[in-house]
């Protein structure tokens, strides 16, 4: 097959979108991606990259890489992150069926957010005359209100209109939870072209063992150590963690270890300080993809928050999957789908979102236990992963869709 991936966010950023083309060109079909520049998180552009150049890159040896212009985030304020937005809609929208050659058999279209991505998805599909499958990874507008970015009702209500007329464009929709399928459903007016297609962990993420002399020994504290990996945001309810930290501040043995980078790590990192919770608290910063496996390998729990919001509750969070391919307890607080994955699997201890003594008496009870069982947990937890979140498992699943629409099934 021929496809055309659309997404905002490309490598060398880190999102799982670089393992679904590495995957698709593995099975022998021909990728090409549209993108903008890099520049997320740290909000500038990546060094090598400008407004204009390079516009073609080969990513994996295989996929093409076609790059358009964009306003970088930023500091991440509302009004930079809309002409972020907006600027990739604009010039994908404007240069992509100028610069994605020939014709494509399906267009895929990855959305972490934002769901504007979607735009210039379906100028291509006029241009190039291909079914677009369209893959939620967050539910807008109620990801927009539940974060606190926009709270205006009109303003709201104008997005849900969006979103409509975007998902009504689309031949199929995936979802990243079962959870989102009746709020999608009902934006896109059509039940079959919904299906549950949950996020995986790349290849790498397994168990590993963690030498005597490694690095990543040296940058951990002794003790119990309690890891957190991913973005530091509003979302992730840092005020849990940090209060959770400060009642367990007299169990010297428990260390709480960041491992990640986003908009509120200045507001963690002064948080800290006010509590003076520097010996318990230890912010890493951000590490690459490729050493994560060897950091949650070092955690006695890895650790999973949201907020407590209706819409969070529908969410699997994908660092959950990551955390279940590489053996390690988990300890989490957090409701909904991601609450009823951790006990379903029987891989760790579940609080409620934003219960901060709950989620320290979780991390108390993994603390007390008996390091096998412990392990245990770890083990069914990677059992869990094999059986739901395989990649290989998924991408058949994708595989036979996209042929779906091929042949005009759709």
């Amino acid at each position: 097959m021929r496809i055309l991936v659309v997404s905002q966010y490309f490598w060398p950023e880190a999102f799982r979108i670089n393992d679904l083309v590495q995957g698709l060109l593995d099975r022998g079909h021909e990728v090409t991606v549209l993108t903008g520049k890099p520049n997320y998180p740290g909000g500038s552009l990546f060094a090598g990259y400008g407004f204009l150049r390079p516009v073609r890159e080969r990513y994996a040896g295989g996929a093409e890489v076609v790059r358009v212009p964009l306003v970088p985030r930023g500091s991440g304020s509302g009004r930079m992150l809309a002409l972020n937005y907006l600027s990739f809609v604009l010039f994908a929208g404007l240069l992509g069926p100028l610069l994605c050659r020939g014709r494509f058999d399906v267009i895929f279209v990855y959305e972490p957010s934002p769901i504007t991505v979607g735009l210039p998805a379906l100028v291509m599909k006029k241009a190039k005359k291909a079914p677009i499958m369209f893959w939620v990874q967050d539910l807008w507008p109620e990801s927009l209100s539940a974060a606190g970015a926009v709270r205006s009702k009109r303003v709201l209500r104008g997005v849900e209109r969006l979103v409509r007329f975007i998902y009504r464009g689309c031949d199929r929709i995936l979802v990243t939870s079962r959870g989102f399928v009746p709020r999608v459903e009902a934006l896109s007016a059509r039940e079959k072209k919904v299906h549950y297609w949950p996020q995986w962990a790349e290849a790498l993420y397994e168990p590993v063992e963690v030498g005597d002399n490694a690095p990543e020994r040296s940058e951990m504290p002794e003790g119990f150590r309690v890891v957190f990996a991913g973005n530091v945001g509003a979302a992730q309810s840092f005020e849990t963690i940090l209060a959770a930290a400060e009642r367990l501040r007299d169990r010297h043995g428990i260390q709480w270890v960041i491992i990640g980078d986003g908009r509120r790590r200045k507001w963690v990192e002064d948080r800290v300080r006010e509590l003076r919770l520097e010996d318990r608290v230890h912010l890493l910063g951000k590490r690459p993809m490729e050493r994560m496996p060897r950091y949650f390998a070092l955690a006695d729990a890895l650790l999973v928050t949201l907020k407590r919001d209706p819409i969070f509750s529908l969410t699997i969070p994908g660092k959950l999957q990551s955390y279940l391919a590489c053996g390690r307890p988990v300890v989490a607080a957090l409701d909904g789908e991601g609450a009823r994955v951790i006990k379903e699997s029987g891989t760790g201890l579940v609080a409620p979102a934003e219960d901060a003594n709950a989620l320290a008496g979780a991390v108390l009870r993994l603390y007390e236990m008996l390091p096998k069982e412990r392990e245990e947990m770890g083990r069914r937890g990677r059992a869990y992963f094999e059986e739901h979140f395989e990649r290989e498992k998924l991408l058949d699943r994708l595989e036979g869709w996209m042929e779906e629409l091929i042949g005009g099934k759709g």
